[in-house]
């Protein structure tokens, strides 16, 4: 079971060099076999004593990514679990038990079991540059560091940053890390190997936190102190929903990160929570995100040169998007009037997300105003991101095709229009392909890539691989009226609408879908859409499945304001500083059937798109809507959710809501198929 990922080298100085290389993978990852061997070699060094020790990883793209998700799934039982990572904690504290100086220098990224592994050592260096994560992103498996992590980083860092890391998943950059203790030197990359070296022959003292951080971990303190982390903790997340950062806490709370029982403490409730529907369905969500990514693949095509048509709110910031991943970038408009908006809300985001103010220039400069055109004969990929109107986009395609490389991408990025509408009149109908950003593009990981009988697979491919160049989740969907995010979200809109003219209202019907796990309800979410898009795209898919309409009456009344939502600064709710102001319910009883009514919907049009093949599957439908409507993670999906649930006890439910609210609730025909149906 030999994994061959480590080599072990003694210089002339006695320091031992353990190098981290796994065969057969982009990243160093920590699965058994990995573990199995160190673990030999550590036995091998307690023999024949070190000057000191120095981990590094053989790998460009990073130290160590955490452990082999993978095989999270094998896990059957708590006590697999906790023997596996007992097995693991007891490498680590080899490491930590090791008599001389030890080192990790580490470059890239240093995640999950990477980090905890780094933190075992007495001292950790790092490469200085904005390639540099640490971080332990458990949470967002629905787990928490098993490897010793909750204990030592709260020992190195103190109780607030550590447990900041671990309740957020968030990831730490140099500068941060050095500030907090997490690494003992910044580094170049060319100073790595000789900083590691300096450490083990000069050693300094061992970082440790401020004595009123180390104070807060004292059993009276922990007492004050673990109520406000549980009220962060409560405004965010449900512990029926999320128990991982609860438990988080608790060890804390419990144990104060001290002595050999805090570890055991530990296995014991990563064991737990690996067992919990919570963890599986994050893990199944981890891997559905790496499926996107590797549906994008490689192209042999050059892509360098990004020409946008629309520089609206859309438009503009696809543009902003494509400047920041390395693209030079042509955004063309009528008149410039219409262009410098969106240049400017693209300096602010470069601004913010580079920091370093020559990077942010940099982006700048590869993004450019282009009212005639001029950048259409050199573009790899054109977007058109105009208003959603057939016979515009079709007499722009007729200004754009005779001027175009042989080679390049045309792309839409509407949101409802049938490609075979769009390509009609252009002489290759076959290179128009859908390219669907949703809004806010910054933010919003999912990009629908639509497809139809005619296109080339070549052209597909060029079309994702081109979405993962710019960091996006490709959803490869067929032509159909809304694809898959905007479909399944009508139904579920307007169900919401439903329940308005009822009475119900409206914080009322959005609690109801928060308390499934949603984001944000769907009225907010109206809102932050755009009361103008939602009112355009339903009106495509209700008309093209002949979907039952709720009245509209309030909401072409908010459109005749001018109220569109988020970005107006009224909609559905008064909007301020970007957040929703909503009446209060207090004492106001959620209505009976609302959730169900609410994500059934949803559920059913979903299975609808899997019987018409929209997508490729129910996986990566199931993907496409956790992405592209943020469908809460925890649950796997509403197809997943559907199957946790039972498929006979969902059939049930709909037929109880067909009986008592109408037609809307019929079953689609694909229930049954979908119920039979062989999960690869």
């Amino acid at each position: 079971m030999a994994a061959n990922a480590w080599t072990m080298q003694r210089d002339a100085d006695g320091i031992v060099w353990l190098t981290i290389d796994k065969p057969d993978s982009s990243a160093n990852v920590l699965g058994r076999d990995v573990l199995v061997e160190l673990d030999a070699l550590l036995t091998e060094l307690a023999r024949l004593p070190a000057r000191g020790v120095v981990i590094r990883s053989g790998k460009s793209s990073g130290f160590i990514a955490g452990a082999d998700i993978k095989e999270f799934s094998s896990l059957t039982s708590p006590s697999l679990a906790y023997a596996m990572v007992a097995g693991a904690q007891r490498v680590l504290d080899h490491i930590e038990q090791l008599p001389c100086p030890t080192v990790a220098a580490i470059q890239g990224f240093a995640l999950g079991g990477g980090l905890e592994l780094a933190l075992a050592c007495k001292y950790r260096v790092a490469v200085d540059d904005d390639k540099l994560t640490l971080g332990f992103p458990e949470v967002l498996l629905g787990i928490h560091p098993g490897f010793g992590g909750t204990v030592r980083s709260v020992r190195l860092i103190g109780v607030r940053a550590a447990m900041d890391m671990m309740l957020t998943g968030k990831n730490i950059r140099a500068d941060k890390a050095m500030k907090m203790g997490l690494v003992d030197k910044l580094v170049s990359a060319s100073e790595l190997e000789n900083s590691a070296r300096q450490l083990v022959l000069s050693p300094p003292v061992v970082h440790r936190p401020p004595l009123l951080e180390a104070m807060l971990s004292w059993p009276l303190l922990r007492g004050l102190v673990k109520p406000q982390m549980l009220k962060q903790v409560q405004s965010k997340a449900r512990a029926d929903h999320y128990p991982a950062p609860y438990a988080i806490i608790d060890l804390w709370s419990r144990y104060g990160a001290r002595g050999s029982l805090a570890f055991d403490a530990e296995a014991h409730s990563i064991a737990a929570l690996f067992m919990t529907p919570t963890s599986r369905n994050l893990v199944r969500v981890f891997n559905l995100q790496d499926r996107l990514k590797a549906l994008g693949g490689r192209t042999k095509q050059t892509l360098q040169h990004v020409h946008v048509v629309g520089a609206g709110v859309m438009g503009g910031d696809i543009a902003a998007w494509c400047a920041l991943r390395g693209f030079n970038v042509t955004l063309q408009d009528r008149e410039e009037k219409f262009v410098a908006p969106a240049l400017q809300r693209a300096q602010d985001m470069f601004a913010k997300r580079l920091r370093d103010p020559l990077k942010a220039a940099a982006a700048s400069a590869r993004l450019r105003a282009d009212v005639a055109g001029i950048g259409v004969p050199q573009a790899d990929v054109i977007i058109e991101a105009i208003y959603e109107n057939l016979d515009a986009k079709r007499e722009l395609y007729g200004r754009l095709e005779p001027r175009m490389k042989p080679a390049a991408l045309l792309a839409s990025n509407t949101s409802s229009i049938m490609l075979e509408e769009l390509g009609r009149t252009l002489a290759d109908p076959a290179r128009l392909v859908g390219l669907h950003f949703f809004n806010p593009v910054a933010q919003m990981p999912l990009v629908e890539v639509i497809r139809t009988q005619r296109t080339p697979p070549q052209m597909l491919q060029l079309a994702m691989a081109f979405a993962r160049r710019i960091d996006k989740l490709p959803l490869p969907c067929h032509s159909a009226p809304g694809f898959v995010v905007n479909r399944v979200l009508v139904p579920y809109l307007y169900e919401a609408m439903f329940a308005a003219q009822e009475g119900v209202p409206l914080p009322v019907i959005d609690q109801a879908a928060m308390d499934f796990g949603m984001p944000m309800g769907p009225i907010e979410l109206a809102d932050v859409v755009g009361l103008d898009v939602c009112e355009h795209v339903g009106q495509i898919v209700a008309s093209a499945f002949k979907k039952p309409t709720p009245d509209l009456k309030k909401l072409q009344e908010l459109l005749a304001a001018k109220k569109l939502g988020r970005k107006s600064g009224e909609g559905f709710y008064v909007w301020t500083d970007g957040k929703a102001v909503k009446p209060s319910t207090a004492g106001v009883q959620p209505a009976p059937d609302l959730t169900d009514r609410l994500i059934l919907s949803l559920a059913n049009e979903a299975v609808a798109c899997l019987r018409e093949g929209v997508a490729p599957d129910e996986d990566l439908l199931d993907a496409g809507i956790i992405f592209g409507t943020g469908f809460a993670p925890f649950r796997g999906g509403p197809l997943k959710y559907c199957r946790d649930r039972g498929i006979d006890v969902v059939l049930a439910r709909l037929q109880e809501l067909e009986t008592r609210y109408g037609s809307r609730f019929v079953a689609d025909a694909g229930w049954q198929a979908f119920k039979t149906a062989a999960k690869a």
